[in-house]
């Protein structure tokens, strides 16, 4: 698909989907925000609870939410220790329409400044199509801004996996539409980080991941790091 073409079509479902989503379902109006005990995540939103507890923060801080990319990122406060305050809320193996039906946890309850989200890398994985994902993030977008207007939003590009190269046919058209939305839309950003973590082949550069090709290691994050910075402050 051309960039053209990506473009054209992520108008069209702006208009005809994205914002056309019937309340029946758009997740972003679900408004219960409980985890339940068979929830997979019951355990995560406990120990968020518990830091919550522990570690009160006060509003305006910079966020980060999303699936393992997110929770894995060990050192993520102190990379960005130059920002008051920061919080990781990463649940691994999440999607990007598990981050929307969770919103109240994972980020109205904080209200931030700015929040920045990885997710959809595991809704592709798990066979939605570009197109789904796009209308996910809107929903995203439209719930925060439904409780916390002027809170910006930066959404972190899908990364190349070395694992899941068979699927970047895909991420790009994800990414394409994401990306067309964010230049759109007020208050959000899109972060490439694609791009860099590609070989002059095109493919995903393995240095940057762990032995299971999929997850980050430190030189991975360290990349992550120096593109993401220039959009939080």
């Amino acid at each position: 698909m051309t960039s053209k073409s990506v473009l054209t079509a992520a108008c069209a479902l702006l208009g005809a989907v994205a914002f056309g989503a019937s309340a029946a379902d758009s997740p972003a109006r679900t408004t219960p925000d409980v985890v339940k005990a068979s929830s997979p995540w019951e355990q995560a939103f406990a120990a968020f609870a518990d830091d919550d507890a522990s570690h009160p923060r006060p509003a305006g801080g910079v966020l980060f939410v999303g699936s393992s990319s997110i929770r894995l990122w060990n050192d993520l406060e102190d990379q960005f220790r130059n920002l008051p305050v920061v919080i990781k809320r990463g649940f691994g193996g999440s999607q990007l329409s598990d981050c929307v039906k969770h919103l109240n946890r994972l980020v109205v309850r904080y209200r931030p400044r700015t929040v920045l989200v990885y997710a959809g890398d595991n809704d592709l994985a798990a066979g939605t199509p570009p197109r789904e994902v796009l209308r996910r993030f809107v929903a995203f977008v439209e719930g925060v801004h439904r409780e916390l207007p002027n809170t910006d939003i930066a959404y972190i590009s899908i990364k190349p996996s070395p694992s899941r190269v068979a699927l970047l046919p895909q991420v790009r058209e994800a990414n394409a539409l994401i990306h067309a939305y964010a230049d759109a839309e007020g208050n959000v950003d899109f972060i490439d980080v694609y791009t860099p973590m590609l070989d002059a082949r095109g493919l995903p550069r393995a240095e940057l991941f762990r032995a299971d090709a999929l997850h980050l290691n430190a030189d991975g994050y360290a990349l992550w790091k120096r593109v993401i910075a220039s959009y939080v402050h």
